[in-house]
């Protein structure tokens, strides 16, 4: 079995403009090429009650009942990635929409449609997969290429 240090999960949820764009292949091949591992990855409608759930603590935002809606406008994917200090490499893989290189500066147009929403700490991670997966959800499988990625 892999260290605990290379199980490490995050959450990347590919939001609607993501699926209706069709930039799922570009955001799966980022995390494939840095050498992640998907574990857990479905298309789904999410209703109401789920992002209402993920967003909770935005929930006194101005702009919360937008994202609610928002996000239940049309499909989303969601992805569970692991591997080494895969959340934090994620949120720098993801950026902001004015970073040239990551995933919301080269695909987001606009600060209300940016693409990816991916976990801000490891504890919020575990959370958030609880929401949009089931346990027997996440597929454990030795990764072939880990020596190669993480060295002997």
């Amino acid at each position: 079995a892999a260290p605990a240090a290379l199980q490490e999960k995050t959450l990347l949820v590919a939001k609607p403009d993501a699926v209706q764009r069709r930039l799922l292949g570009d955001i799966i091949q980022r995390f494939e090429r840095r050498g992640f591992k998907l574990v857990a990855m479905k298309l789904l409608q999410a209703d109401r009650r789920l992002v209402e759930q993920h967003y909770e603590q935005l929930r006194l935002k101005p702009f919360y009942p937008a994202l609610v809606a928002y996000m239940t406008s049309g499909p989303v994917v969601a992805m569970v990635w692991e591997g080494y200090d895969v959340v934090r490499c994620t949120r720098a893989m993801v950026g902001d929409s004015s970073a040239v290189g990551t995933i919301r500066g080269d695909l987001s147009v606009h600060i209300t449609r940016n693409v990816v929403h991916a976990s801000d700490s490891v504890e919020t991670a575990q959370r958030e997969i609880g929401f949009w997966f089931q346990r027997d959800e996440l597929v454990a499988w030795d990764s072939r290429d880990r020596d190669n990625i993480y060295g002997p």
